[in-house]
């Protein structure tokens, strides 16, 4: 079982993580009330009033890069099965490529992966989870064509704290890498896929200045996306997606 450090504020979740992690002994959670420099992929802003949770799972993986990065995909399982046990709806959650939960259709939750030293003596991954437990961003402040955000309390009635949502997602995330560690990947790729968002429908797949569109195929072996365009399938490793 990881450990559990409660802090009333700090600027991230995940830098706290990489500060504290030379003196950390095992798997631990980080989580805080709120964050003041909160943040997302590409180093997006991450709103985090109080009452929404913010947190950070610190563990110190072996092996490649790549294989460590597929925790992502555990990550999003875990925050699954947390929602669910705390509303009964699981027909009402999707899970989006790389790396967002989708309530009803909007963001409910969002997963950054940050790491140092990989496949070195002194590997650190921090997995950074934001979930809008009570409250939601406004929809105007985001990126044009973004799926909007939703919250939990507001799509389904249910108010959970954060330290009530962290009893459900760390056990679940337990189990999650236990498959990992056990079967590999491809258990998790098949649990992943079965609550794929899109999954048949056309999309569009931003990386930098290129854009591409085509029917979501799922993703690889690999965890990378799969696009079915006119010509061929491409294999997309990091994307912004857009519905």
């Amino acid at each position: 079982m990881a450990g559990h450090i409660a802090l009333a504020e700090t600027d991230s979740t995940n830098a706290e993580g990489f500060r504290r992690a030379p003196v950390l002994t095992g798997p631990t959670w980080i989580v805080s009330e709120v964050q003041t420099a909160g943040r997302g992929r590409r180093a997006r802003p991450w709103a985090s009033p109080r009452g929404n949770f913010h947190a950070t799972l610190v563990l110190k993986p072996e092996g490649p890069p790549e294989t460590v990065a597929l925790r992502s995909f555990a990550a999003a399982l875990a925050l699954r099965d947390a929602v669910v046990a705390l509303s009964g709806l699981p027909d009402s959650l999707r899970l989006k490529w790389p790396n967002d939960v989708l309530l009803n259709g909007g963001k409910l939750a969002g997963i950054l992966l940050e790491s140092t030293g990989l496949g070195g003596a002194t590997p650190v991954l921090c997995i950074g989870i934001g979930v809008n437990l009570i409250a939601a961003p406004d929809p105007a402040e985001m990126e044009q064509g973004a799926v909007p955000p939703v919250s939990l309390l507001a799509e389904t009635g249910h108010r959970v704290t954060p330290d009530a949502f962290l009893a459900a997602l760390a056990p679940a995330y337990d189990a999650w890498e236990t498959v990992f560690q056990a079967r590999g990947f491809a258990p998790l790729r098949d649990a992943w896929l079965a609550s794929a968002a899109r999954k048949g429908e056309l999309i569009r797949a931003r990386t930098g200045d290129q854009t591409r569109e085509g029917v979501f195929d799922g993703i690889d072996d690999h965890g990378n996306l799969l696009l079915r365009m006119a010509k061929a399938t491409v294999a997309i490793p990091a994307a912004e997606v857009f519905f």
